[in-house]
């Protein structure tokens, strides 16, 4: 009660259906913002109460430092990540700038990272191999704050930058980096500066990155995906996996997936799923995430009608739990080679036209309980070509 008060929260909101979400700051804001404090201390020997710029997106964050202070070399100031509503592994860890100042460097900013900031080890990401994993517009937002402070305090000289992230190396086994090529540490990101919270954003950029690091090494242009674990187990039981064609795990994001491929222009593109998210592109539907839509018992009732089900098979169909249950129900009434034939049929159909020609594109279903459910016609073809090559 009579302790330190806590610093007030970045308040910015955006509604979510009838919620209001606060949103966060990107670890590239904390960067530049530790940037500004430390330079601050190092111009006017005194720590900054409260440090704030204007982000790309246009919004302005103003926070307090965890601490700011002088080192032998320069200053350091660490900001904490608030990731706002959106929380993931970054939010709460410090993110550290250290700052050197170099007098007879007019307007240099060099930027490298410490510890807890990952290297990029594979080629197709934003930053060259061997470079630390900070993207192009934290450097720029650390840039254009160091530039401003050295303006406001008539400083002619450059700067020299290394940022950290105290916890980062523990806190990146449980991100996507160590898989795309991004070792020892967290990446330094963000586009717009602000984290939007429920914003999905950052799974499509790591799979469209993902898409891109596979053409780059594909000669072949070709391309599988799957949206999880359930495809990944299937494609090696089925022995796919031994084919030496990337795979790509798509999550529901399946209409990205297949915008990504036609822009890296892949030239062959099989998907493989479970039958529980690909029944949905059977409707058009490109994102299958349930908040999305989810009309799996609707489309095996459209197709069982279609095959002449009776009306109780229908209400069955739409009464299902699952799609395993649908195929329980169709196994029961003879009716799941027409079904399945027609739901295949429909699958192709979207997905072609997702397509829009830029590349050949085929599907596998399967269920877990049941094992395969079917291929279509240009998923046969591709891969009998793939085992021909």
């Amino acid at each position: 009660m009579f302790g330190k008060k806590e610093p007030p929260k970045f308040e910015h909101y955006i509604r979510s259906g009838q919620k209001l979400l606060r949103c966060g700051y990107t670890t590239g804001t904390c960067a530049a913002l530790g940037a500004a404090g430390a330079a601050r201390l190092l111009f006017t020997g005194k720590a900054p109460e409260t440090v704030g710029l204007r982000t790309p997106k246009g919004i302005v964050v103003e926070v307090a430092p965890i601490y700011c202070e002088k080192i032998d070399t320069g200053a350091v100031c660490a900001i904490r990540k608030d990731g706002g509503d959106d929380i993931d592994v970054t939010d709460g860890l410090p993110v550290i700038a250290n700052v050197t100042l170099l007098p007879n460097e007019h307007g240099v900013v060099k930027i490298d990272g410490g510890k807890g900031v990952g290297r990029v080890t594979k080629p197709g990401l934003d930053q060259p191999v061997g470079a630390a994993a900070i993207n192009h517009v934290p450097r720029e937002m650390i840039t254009e704050a160091l530039l401003k402070e050295a303006k406001t305090f008539e400083y002619k000289g450059g700067f020299s930058v290394l940022v950290s992230i105290e916890g980062g190396e523990e806190a990146a086994k449980k991100t996507f980096n160590p898989h795309i090529g991004v070792i020892g540490g967290l990446s330094v990101l963000g586009t717009s500066g602000i984290v939007e919270p429920m914003s999905q954003q950052a799974i499509v950029d790591t799979m469209q990155l993902e898409i891109h690091q596979a053409a780059l090494k594909n000669g072949a242009r070709r391309l599988i995906l799957t949206p999880g674990n359930y495809g990944l187990d299937y494609l090696r039981e089925t022995n796919l996996t031994l084919l030496d064609i990337p795979i790509i795990k798509c999550s529901n994001f399946i209409g990205d997936a297949l915008d990504a491929a036609a822009t890296e222009h892949f030239e062959e593109v099989l998907l493989v799923g479970h039958i529980g998210k690909l029944v949905k592109v059977a409707g058009g539907i490109m994102n299958t995430h349930s908040r999305m839509a989810d009309c799996r018992t609707e489309l095996f009732c459209t197709y069982a009608a279609l095959a002449g089900a009776k009306k109780e098979v229908c209400e069955a169909l739409m009464q299902a739990a699952t799609t395993d249950a649908c195929l329980d129900i169709l196994d029961q009434n003879g009716l799941r080679e027409p079904v399945m034939h027609g739901l295949i049929n429909a699958v192709q159909l979207h997905l072609e036209r997702r397509a829009a020609g830029a590349f050949q594109v085929g599907a596998v279903l399967f269920s877990n309980q049941t094992g395969p459910l079917g291929q279509t016609e240009t998923a046969e073809k591709l891969l009998q070509k793939w085992k021909e090559s």
